[in-house]
C-alpha cells in the first residue's frame, strides 16, 4: 500500500511538471522597422521617402516608443512614446513622452493587421489644437 501511495504521488508530481503552458503571445510585441508610409492629407497623397531614414518602433506588453533618425543629419532625430491598448485589431496609442505639447496625452486610434512578419498600421491622426488631420498607413517589418 505504501508503494502505491508513493507511485501515485510521484505520478501527480510528474504530471504537474509536464504541463507546459505557453503564454499567449501578443503579436504586436517586438521591434519593428518602418518600410513604407503614406499620408493622405486634404486631397493629397504623400508617400514617405525612407531612403535616408531609420524609423524603429519598439512595443512591449504595455508601452511603445519610436525613434526616427535621418542617416544624413543628426538634427532630424525625433522620438516619442507612451502606452497602448490592443483589442482585436483596434490599436490605440496614448502619447505620453514627446516634445510636442499639443500631442502629449493624446490618444491615436489605429487599425492593425498582421501578415507574416509585417505589421500594417493605419488610421486617422487628428489633433485639432495642432491643426493636424491626416490619414496614415504604415508598414513595418519585425526585426526582433
Amino acid at each position: 500500500m505504501k508503494n502505491l501511495i508513493v507511485i501515485i504521488v510521484l505520478a501527480l508530481v510528474l504530471y504537474s511538471c509536464a504541463k507546459n503552458e505557453t503564454p499567449v503571445q501578443n503579436k504586436i510585441v517586438g521591434t519593428w522597422q518602418l518600410v513604407y508610409a503614406d499620408i493622405v492629407e486634404d486631397d493629397s497623397l504623400e508617400i514617405k521617402d525612407l531612403t535616408h531614414t531609420h524609423f524603429i518602433k519598439i512595443i512591449n506588453h504595455s508601452h511603445f516608443s519610436f525613434f526616427n533618425q535621418n542617416t544624413n543629419r543628426s538634427e532630424d532625430f525625433y522620438a516619442a512614446g507612451g502606452t497602448y491598448t490592443l483589442e482585436g485589431n483596434d490599436y490605440t496609442e496614448t502619447l505620453s513622452y514627446t516634445s510636442m505639447d499639443a500631442f502629449r496625452n493624446h490618444r491615436f486610434p489605429f487599425t492593425v493587421e498582421f501578415k507574416g512578419d509585417t505589421l500594417i498600421q493605419s488610421g486617422l491622426e487628428e489633433v485639432k489644437s495642432a491643426g493636424l488631420k491626416r490619414y496614415i498607413t504604415e508598414k513595418y517589418i519585425k526585426i526582433d
